[in-house]
Parts: C-alpha cells; sequence; structure tokens
C-alpha cells in the first residue's frame, strides 16, 4: 500500500513538474533613434566643442636616484644606511631616533608585559636583542599600553597543579 502511494505521489509530482508549452508571441519593439549633434556615448555636459590652444607636451624624465637606499626597503626596526661602497644595508635602528609619540594611542606591549612608547621603540628594541634569547622570545603583544598583572598569591601557586589537572579532566 505504501509503495501504491509512494508511485502515485511520484506521478503526480512529475505531472506538475512538466514542462508546458505556451504560445508566446514575440513583440517586436519598434526603437526610437532620436538624431543630435553629441556623439554616441558622449555625455553633452562633458563634451566642449571649440579649439583648444596647443600646449607644451608635458615630459616625464626618469629620476636618477642620488641616493641607492631610497629604493631599498628594510623591515620593521631597521634602516638603511650604506657601506664603503656605496652599498645599501639594512641595520638595527637606534631606539632614540624613534620620533616621540603623540599620545597614549601609540604606546604598545610586548609579550613580556613591558609598554614600549610607539611601535617605533618596540621593533628598535626588538632588533638591538636580534640574535640573543630574550630578543628571539620578544614579540608585539597588543596595541596600547600593558594591563597591570598582579603576582600570584602564594597560596594561588600551590592549587594551581591541582587546578590544572581539574582542567585537563574537563577538557579531554
Amino acid at each position: 500500500m505504501r509503495a501504491w502511494i509512494f508511485f502515485l505521489l511520484c506521478l503526480a509530482g512529475r505531472a506538475l513538474a512538466a514542462p508546458t508549452e505556451v504560445a508566446e508571441e514575440i513583440v517586436e519593439e519598434e526603437t526610437v533613434v532620436e538624431e543630435t549633434g553629441v556623439p554616441v556615448g558622449a555625455n553633452p555636459v562633458q563634451v566642449e566643442m571649440g579649439e583648444f590652444e596647443d600646449g607644451a607636451e608635458e615630459t616625464v624624465e626618469e629620476v636618477v636616484a642620488d641616493n641607492p637606499c631610497q629604493n631599498h626597503h628594510c623591515k620593521h626596526g631597521k634602516v638603511c644606511e650604506l657601506d664603503e661602497s656605496n652599498t645599501p644595508m639594512c641595520v638595527c635602528q637606534d631606539p632614540t631616533s624613534c620620533p616621540a609619540p603623540i599620545g597614549e594611542f601609540e604606546k604598545v606591549c610586548s609579550n613580556d608585559n613591558k609598554t614600549f612608547d610607539s611601535s617605533c621603540h618596540f621593533f628598535a628594541t626588538k632588533c638591538t636583542l636580534e640574535g640573543t634569547k630574550k630578543g628571539h622570545k620578544l614579540h608585539l603583544d597588543y596595541i596600547g599600553p600593558c594591563k597591570y598583572i598582579a603576582p600570584c598569591l602564594d597560596s594561588e601557586l600551590t592549587e594551581f597543579p591541582l587546578r590544572m589537572r581539574d582542567w585537563l579532566k574537563n577538557v579531554l
């Protein structure tokens, strides 16, 4: 019985979905073209007809870079300097050469919770520490002054292993 009902529903669905042929009348529209003095596609407001004076042609000359550092880009915290053979190279920027910060919004916080006056100061300091263990681990944490993080109490330190174990049980 269920099979017959299913069969009838499929048959009815197919009959409803079948395309119906409707005689469509093709209506031809007549296009009306108005003749104007303005060329096709030109905006009559923007087109000015008239004679213009032939001005001097603009010539663009290539500017030869007197300073090889002009097109040499260095990463954050480094500046371009020329060596003895006049070849550009990137060296660490002195943090004192960074522009003075304008306001609080320029301060940045590192992952060791130290506030720097600007991102320039941060990257210059990071560059000077490059190659050291501290410099390798130093990263920009967020923009803005660092938040105060209170030191842990002794009771919190003794509870830490137990709380970590409980958390891991809940997570895993």
